[in-house]
């Protein structure tokens, strides 16, 4: 059993699990709160109002998507169930559906901080084997970071799309934010694109940024 060896990437994707989910369920428990403070409680009847990772776990997003990925060695990609919101409930529908759009990319961002927070007490006191904790902590800020900006690209359906249409409401935007499967393959255009390697570029500047 001694000549049994784990591969660094499977270590490194079994890590990679628990952290998404996680920072997946903090986004959608994100925009639930939110949606449900300002007269929605849709997410909240439907069990949603939670941060229990299972309840947001979407079987092909969070489950089939990142072992293809991982099985493929193509980009790790993957999302959550989307929470669902009836912005008719809001007292002041465009700024309130700001608010709760915003709030998940937002919780990532903080989220991020938290790891960093971690990482910083794991530095100062130096305990003894605490590699593999500190290499958790680094992910967390990593793939939260990644998150944020991911999130706010605004290529429907990402919540980017939906502050734009907030931000400036008319025909033009609302068709935009209704592309259905068109914005899907848009968003796949611009990861399979030159464009990806500057977005990866902005993400390794806000963590260079705040978290070194």
């Amino acid at each position: 059993m001694s000549g049994i060896q784990v591969s660094e990437k499977l270590i490194s994707f079994l890590i990679f699990l628990p952290l998404f989910f996680i920072s997946l369920a903090v986004h959608e428990f994100s925009h639930a709160f939110f949606a449900n403070k300002f007269g929605d409680d849709t997410a909240k009847k439907l069990g949603r109002l939670t941060l229990n990772p299972v309840k947001h776990i979407d079987l092909v997003g969070s489950i089939l998507m990142p072992l293809i990925a991982f099985s493929s060695g193509y980009l790790i990609i993957g999302w959550a169930k989307p929470v669902p919101v009836n912005r008719n409930n809001f007292r002041n529908p465009l700024k309130n559906d700001l608010v709760v759009t915003a709030a998940g990319p937002v919780s990532n961002f903080l989220l991020a901080f938290v790891f960093y927070f971690i990482l910083m007490l794991l530095n100062n006191f130096n305990p003894a084997g605490m590699h593999l904790i500190k290499k958790v902590a680094w992910l967390g800020i990593y793939f939260n970071v990644f998150l944020f900006a991911f999130n706010l690209l605004p290529i429907p359906p990402l919540d980017g799309s939906h502050i734009l249409y907030d931000l400036f409401p008319g025909e033009l935007t609302a068709k935009y934010l209704n592309l259905g499967i068109y914005g899907t393959v848009l968003l796949f255009v611009f990861i399979y694109s030159p464009l990806w390697s500057m977005f990866m570029g902005l993400v390794s500047f806000l963590i260079d940024l705040f978290f070194t």
